[in-house]
């Protein structure tokens, strides 16, 4: 496809990173670090955010509901099953948005109707008629996918997709469910049902792929040129199994070969490097470091040939800036003697934006750290931020920690930590310091969670760099992740668990609230 010199097609941006993300196994975000990825992606111009799945529990309702009532551009969708009650509760968490969508969604190839609706494909229909209609009853904006579109036999598809328009749908959704389409039969399904249904010119449709066999991307695109004009993807493509399609990579993708294909996008791109590192610490799920747009060697040149041509021309081996990413070169911006005033501008020059009480405690930190660390860079900067965001209303702290190390032993941990506001005191052994600061922490707050991830790596460069920690652990059914940072391994190890213990802690407290 080539352009010409018209206008180009606008394709919205549909942000699923609060909902479809979230159910990455380990990925749930709190309230307040969910409020500050919706604000970014409403800054960053994404033109609706699919908020959560409101009938799924009462933190999800409220969620979904507190960024409705904050939106100022973004529409803002709930998720709903084809089920009265989850449109009802969907319709009402999005009622105080300036601009609500309510995004339905049933079951319509053969296998999934036999084994997980078992419901004939005449029932399928009535089931959309009467939901998409009470959902139209409740805003302007619906939205209808037909799950594992995919795996749908065509014409039948193209009778739920003329059912669902009829009754009141506007955007259509055709999602490859589980990844397993190529882009050329994702391509001329869109192309067949545009044309065969006689009522499709009433509807945007959308494109929602998944990444099982690492098409989400290619596949997006290629619905596109089908006709598709909105896209469904989060940021760094978190989400189910293999993830969806990632946000930047389309936006930037489209930006870049603008020859092949003639759309836009209304996203302020020099924002995409800061919501993939909100994100990433939000979810606790490191970027990979060859991840495209994002990743932390996406504009690295080690071969001799590519740096020769790069100091040359950066377009021999740069398709695009850094910096139309908003990725700009690590400097040395901040010190011990930098004050409030300076702290604060350089916030706003990273884009971060925090209330009074947020922001006096990460400039304690910041003043922390610079005494122990001789440099301190904007990345550091940023960590300190998503600490504090993810660390807000935790009742376990880390107080002090101290250990012994050495070649022959003992590897011993002597830790403190608050618990609802009582210190408490802990020593034990290890074999290793990780063991024995762990060991310590379960001594104080027992458990039966499996440790199934312990991961390091360094923020910034430098021996004194802050070292960033990963884990996850495994409470029965419930999986979580949670990072956090220090110069000190040890302390962000500790930091880390005691992390990821508050989120297992916290949704066990939700549950019991629900069965209450």
């Amino acid at each position: 496809m080539t352009t010409t010199s018209g206008a180009r097609d606008r394709v919205l941006i549909f942000d699923t990173t609060l909902r479809d993300g979230e159910q990455c196994p380990g990925a749930t975000m709190t309230l307040d670090e969910k409020l500050a990825v919706a604000e970014l992606l409403d800054t960053m111009g994404v033109d609706i955010i699919e908020a959560g799945f409101p009938i799924a529990s009462n933190g999800d309702f409220e969620a979904v509901a507190e960024i409705a009532r904050r939106s100022k551009r973004a529409v803002i969708a709930g998720l709903a099953r084809a089920i009265p009650a989850d449109i009802a509760r969907a319709g009402e968490a999005v009622r105080h948005a300036q601009r609500g969508r309510i995004h339905t969604f049933v079951s319509t190839s053969p296998i999934h109707l036999a084994h997980q609706m078992r419901k004939s494909e005449d029932e399928v229909v009535e089931i959309i008629l009467k939901t998409v209609a009470q959902a139209r009853d409740l805003v302007d904006d619906v939205e209808w996918s037909a799950m594992d579109a995919t795996r749908t036999g065509i014409d039948y598809l193209c009778r739920c997709v003329e059912a669902a328009i009829r009754a009141g749908a506007t955007t259509i959704n055709l999602p490859d469910t589980v990844g397993y389409a190529t882009p050329s039969e994702y391509r001329a399904m869109f192309a067949a049902v545009r044309e065969r249904v006689p009522n499709a010119d009433k509807a945007v449709f959308s494109v929602h792929c998944h990444n099982d066999l690492g098409l989400a991307v290619a596949n997006t695109l290629a619905g596109l040129e089908g006709g598709a004009r909105q896209v469904e993807c989060t940021v760094n493509g978190i989400g189910e199994r293999a993830g969806n399609a990632a946000l930047e990579e389309v936006v930037m993708a489209i930006r870049t070969r603008g020859d092949v294909m003639p759309f836009e996008t209304g996203i302020e791109s020099t924002l995409l490097t800061r919501a993939s590192k909100l994100v990433s610490h939000a979810t606790n799920f490191p970027v990979q470091f060859n991840k495209a747009i994002v990743g932390r060697n996406a504009f690295a040149h080690e071969s001799g040939i590519h740096q020769d041509g790069m100091l040359k021309n950066a377009e021999t081996y740069e398709i695009m800036t850094p910096a139309s990413v908003g990725l700009a070169k690590t400097s040395l911006v901040m010190g011990k003697h930098s004050g409030r005033a300076a702290f604060r501008s350089k916030l706003g020059e990273l884009g971060l934006h925090l209330t009074d009480n947020q922001f006096q405690d990460v400039f304690e930190r910041f003043k922390a750290l610079a005494d122990r660390k001789k440099h301190v860079y904007d990345e550091d900067i940023e960590a300190l931020v998503d600490e504090n965001l993810a660390t807000a209303h935790d009742r376990i702290r880390l107080v002090s920690l101290s250990v012994i190390a050495g070649t022959h032993g003992p590897q011993r941990a002597t830790l403190k930590i608050m618990v609802d506001e009582r210190t408490v005191t802990e020593e034990a052994d290890g074999n290793g310091p990780v063991d024995a600061v762990f060991n310590a922490i379960h001594a104080l707050v027992p458990h039966e969670a499996v440790l199934e991830l312990y991961q390091v790596h360094a923020v910034t460069e430098g021996t004194d760099a802050q070292a960033e920690v990963s884990v996850r652990l495994k409470d029965g059914e419930r999986s979580v992740t949670a990072r956090g940072a220090d110069p000190d391994t040890l302390v962000a190890s500790a930091k880390a668990y005691l992390s990821a213990l508050n989120k297992l802690s916290a949704a066990a407290r939700r549950l019991h609230a629900q069965a209450i």
